[in-house]
């Protein structure tokens, strides 16, 4: 790290290397096919069926399709509003939403808010709120976030999700306010503000696979694909590009930068702005992280070309064409991010993730529907410890995600955190052998999981589930199974 003008410049990935998953035994790498170019799929915005003040109202499709995704046959594939991936949602902090939510497909699913703040179990989405085949679900919410963040909607299904989100279930979530349309960065969605949905597959004969392809360490591709697109290429016009950078794989993490080395600017992270925007040149993504960044491209010409990588494999090409629209300086400071203090009657928590392959546990015991693991008090601040007890030298990150709210990171293994974790966080990618500090808040009632996001660890019961508490407004819940639904 040294200091360029007034921001520091990072050239590290942050996360330990000798834990990254390319050492895992059962690791693919990624290479690009040698297929045409083709124009980077956008996915349009999906339009509300009705508008009345601050009040919206939309439909979801959780439908089959098929999708050119290499030449030759059409690939089967299962979308939100669309063949695959699926229609971006953009909503307005502080307005009420009413979703219909329809289950085109041969089997039962969810639809997972990951991101959003909003009660649970059902309406957040997780495997207490089943969908059957032909049947359909109606939620509503008010959603107050902690500030405007790139978040994303999945299916959750137990034990199902990761075959399902391998299908192409995935679609970026997009939280507006006021402060972040005043913020002087680019904000013209498909333009200049750009969803980057980052993905491996492998194909088989041009189809999906998942049970040849599976690893219950967490399923990995060889194909990189961009909004479902393999070697895409997204055409400049503007000297500066907002990618809002969404890790949606199955396990991969991804390691990303330029092929011409150039530096960028992150200025959010999971879940909003970060206090302070940061320079870096490489930046790494467990699952299934966010992270938003300004790439300035002014000192390019006409026919540039500069390629997004991970490690070493292309993911898409950025071709600049005129310019215009120029570039506008980022401000250092971005949001005013609350220091939350711990509630003086709360007690230290403490989750343990442990085991790789099948033997994953979290806190000794393995996902069951019927069992609240633990509760903690309606808008209660309490600091949670989370543990990965993989060995430091041979073990495996794993990605830390919790429903429901978000946290701040306090520390990791007693030392600052990383310098683009200065803002709220959803997930955490873990360190074997570290252990992470967070600071949590819960402002909507229900029941909430939390787990491993690798899918096939979270599927495999790497997964528990909290109750969020009101002693004034007591509630009860009638859990059971997903096959008793």
């Amino acid at each position: 790290m040294f200091s360029l003008g007034q921001r520091a410049f990072y050239q590290q990935y942050f996360y330990d290397e000798n834990v990254y998953d390319l050492h895992d035994g059962g690791y693919k790498k990624l290479a690009m096919p040698a297929v045409p170019e083709k124009a980077l799929a956008m996915p349009s915005v999906l339009q509300p069926d009705r508008v009345q003040g601050h009040e919206a109202w939309y439909t979801i499709v959780a439908q089959t399709g098929e999708t050119a995704i290499l030449p030759g046959k059409l690939t089967q594939t299962w979308g939100y509003n669309a063949s695959l991936l699926g229609q971006t949602l953009i909503l307005e902090d502080g307005w009420h939403y009413h979703v219909h939510i329809e289950n085109h497909l041969p089997e039962t699913t969810t639809l997972h808010w990951h991101g959003l703040n909003i009660p649970g179990p059902i309406t957040d989405g997780g495997p207490h709120a089943p969908i059957m085949p032909g049947e359909a679900r109606e939620i509503e919410f008010t959603l107050h976030q902690e500030g405007a963040q790139t978040d994303w909607m999945h299916p959750h299904p137990c034990p199902n999700t990761a075959r399902q989100v391998w299908q192409g279930l995935a679609a970026m979530v997009i939280v507006t306010d006021e402060h972040a349309k005043n913020l002087p960065i680019p904000q013209e969605y498909g333009v200049d503000d750009l969803p980057i949905i980052l993905q491996d597959r492998t194909y088989h004969d041009n189809q999906l696979d998942y049970e040849a392809d599976y690893d219950v360490d967490g399923t990995l591709g060889t194909v990189p694909l961009v909004n479902g697109t393999v070697n895409g290429v997204f055409k400049v016009t503007t000297a500066q590009l907002r990618l809002r950078l969404l890790n949606s794989a199955n396990r991969r993490e991804f390691r990303l930068h330029f092929d011409d080395g150039r530096r960028f600017t992150q200025i959010a992270g999971d879940c909003g702005f970060l206090e302070q925007a940061i320079d870096l040149d490489r930046l790494m993504l467990t699952v299934p992280e966010r992270a938003e960044i300004v790439v300035d491209f002014s000192d390019c010409q006409p026919g540039d070309r500069v390629q997004l990588m991970s490690d070493d494999a292309v993911l898409c090409t950025f071709e600049m064409d005129e310019f215009t629209k120029k570039a506008q300086a980022i401000p250092d400071h971005l949001f005013d991010v609350p220091k939350w203090q711990v509630d003086p009657d709360s007690q230290l928590q403490t989750t343990v993730m442990s085991g790789m392959d099948d033997e994953v546990l979290l806190d000794g015991k393995r996902f069951d529907m019927t069992r609240i693991d633990r509760q903690q008090l309606f808008r209660q601040t309490v600091d949670w410890e989370v543990k990965n007890t993989n060995d430091a030298c041979g073990g495996m990150i794993h990605p830390f995600h919790m429903h429901g709210c978000h946290f701040q990171i306090i520390s990791r293994n007693g030392q600052v955190p990383y310098p683009n974790e200065t803002g709220f966080k959803d997930t955490v990618g873990v360190n074997a052998g570290e252990t992470v500090r967070i600071r949590v808040c819960f402002d909507v009632l229900g029941i909430f999981m939390y787990h491993c996001h690798i899918l096939e660890h979270e599927d495999t019961g790497m997964m528990a589930q909290i109750e969020v508490y009101d002693p004034k407004h007591p509630k009860t819940y009638d859990l059971k199974p997903m096959h008793e639904m």
